[in-house]
Order: structure tokens, then sequence, then C-alpha cells
């Protein structure tokens, strides 16, 4: 297999085979992400997809349901590319129902609803898209390079066509004392364009970033664990999804981790106030400060 660097993809998809198809990441810019330091972007030929995609079927049924693409920006590609990437998988994994990847609300913009389209035709049908916040002065301080218009004008979009997505977000990403007016606006998308997995993890300013100067310069004050785990409370009381929507919060940077179905929502939001009680009990005025988490 061609791995190039350092490989990630999301925990939902521990069993699910991975095929490069690009490395690194196309934009590589966000204040906050020192994934890909060491890896400049660029795209795999399709002489190694097609030899990763024999050795796979060496190890994976005919029969295979779903394949995830490698690495952090493969939807960065041209859609003529991505047809030809379903064109194989397909000639390998005759039954593949859903191909899925990282995607950016940036290399969503670029291709036409055509495009869209054919792409949701050949199986392309639940991105994974690293929205972090609709809120757009954290937008902007993440050096996202969109906005919440944008946002909500891309997803209008892939719903239109039939494509599902599950949406990454970064608690605590606005700053200190912003946490209300940040999780307001991303609940706003997220009841308007319904994921199937909402995907919150705890915002970490990792050193060597931009995000970690701008702390030094005072231009980046960290929220507190308390504003964090609060804009998690508000988001599973406020978010109005479908039962079988999923909240992946077992992120490792989450100070409390746990996953469920919105069927279960109030039993989620019981069990988050019940374990700040206890951490308040336990270890009090720890939720008022910022705790230490490591680099990816």
């Amino acid at each position: 297999m061609h791995y190039t660097g350092p490989v990630y993809r999301p925990p939902p998809e521990a069993n699910t085979p991975l095929l490069e198809v690009t490395y690194g990441c196309s934009w590589n810019e966000c204040s906050f992400c020192t994934m890909y330091d060491t890896q400049k972007f660029g795209i795999s030929p399709i002489e190694d997809i097609e030899e990763d995609l024999a050795e796979l079927s060496q190890f994976y049924p005919k029969d295979l349901k779903r394949i995830f693409l490698v690495n952090g920006d493969a939807f960065a590609l041209q859609a003529k590319k991505l047809f030809a990437i379903s064109d194989l998988i397909h000639e390998y994994f005759p039954e593949v129902e859903c191909i899925t990847c990282y995607a950016s609300i940036k290399n969503i913009k670029p291709k036409s609803d055509e495009d869209l389209e054919k792409l949701r035709q050949k199986g392309f049908n639940e991105l994974y898209i690293g929205l972090e916040t609709a809120y757009n002065p954290a937008l902007n301080q993440m050096r996202k390079e969109y906005t919440q218009k944008d946002e909500y004008e891309q997803l209008e979009r892939i719903q239109n066509v039939g494509m599902d997505y599950n949406a990454l977000l970064m608690l605590g990403v606005a700053g200190r004392g912003n946490y209300k007016e940040n999780i307001d606006a991303t609940i706003n998308l997220l009841n308007t364009f319904k994921p199937k997995i909402v995907g919150p993890l705890t915002t970490s300013v990792q050193n060597p970033s931009p995000l970690h100067e701008m702390k030094l310069k005072g231009e980046f004050v960290e929220a507190t664990e308390r504003e964090m785990i609060c804009e998690e409370l508000m988001l599973l009381e406020n978010l109005e999804m479908d039962d079988d929507c999923f909240f992946f919060g077992g992120h490792p940077y989450n100070l409390i981790r746990f996953s469920d179905s919105f069927k279960n929502k109030d039993k989620m939001i019981e069990n988050l106030k019940n374990q700040v009680f206890q951490i308040d009990e336990l270890r009090q005025g720890i939720l008022d400060t910022v705790l230490p988490r490591g680099n990816l």
C-alpha cells in the first residue's frame, strides 16, 4: 500500500479500508492545525491507486460496501479525477455503496452542480466536513478561508444532490468569553442542514502553530474547560437531529468522553451534567482552568 506521511481517518472509520489518493493537505493554512506540517500536498498517480486497490482486494471481500479515501484533503481533487477513482474502485469492489473522505467547504465550492450530482451517483455520498464552527469571527481567526454564508450555500448544494455529511466541530474555537455566540451560530447551521454525525472535539493550542503565536501575543485567549463543556451541553440541548444521527464526543482531547445516538439525547445530557457535577465535587476549580493537551 502507498501511504505517504501521516495518515488520519475519522474514528467511525476504524474498520473501513483506507485508499490513498492524496497526501498532505491542499490548504494546510488553518491556524490551529499541525497535522501535515511535515508533509507537502501531493496527488497519488492513478497507477498507485490501482495497485493499492488490487492489494486491498486480496484482504477484503468483493461485496465490500464502504471505502475511505485518504489523506487529509481527498475531495480537493478535480471532479474528473474523482470520477476516475470511483470507476477503479467499482472495478475491484463492484458493490461499494459509499465512497467517503474528508472534505472542506473550500473544495466543495469549485465543483459544479453537475459534478456534485455525478459524484453522488458514483458513490460519493458521505463527506466528513471540518466545519469547526459557523461563527464568522472564529472562522476568520482560524484561517478557514470561507464564511458562514459559504457554509450555508455549499451544504445546501450537497443536500440538493442527496449527499450526506458528517459535521466536525471544535469546542472553544472562538476563545474565552465567546462560547454562546459561537455555539448559537453552529447550532443554527446544523439544524438547517442536518448531518449524520456530529463530532465535537476540544480545541488544543499546539506548539508550533499560528494559533500558538496568537496566544503568546494575547490575540487568542483559550476558553476554559467549563466554557467548552457548556458549548457541548448547548449543542446537545438545542440540536434538533433525527434519532439515528450519532453524537461522537469521544475524541481524546475531550475532557468528558461519550458517544450515542440522538435517540438517547436526554440520557447524554443527564450524563454530561452528572459528570460536570462530579468533577466540580472532586477537583474544585479545575473546570475554570485550561488543561494541557498533546499534539496529534
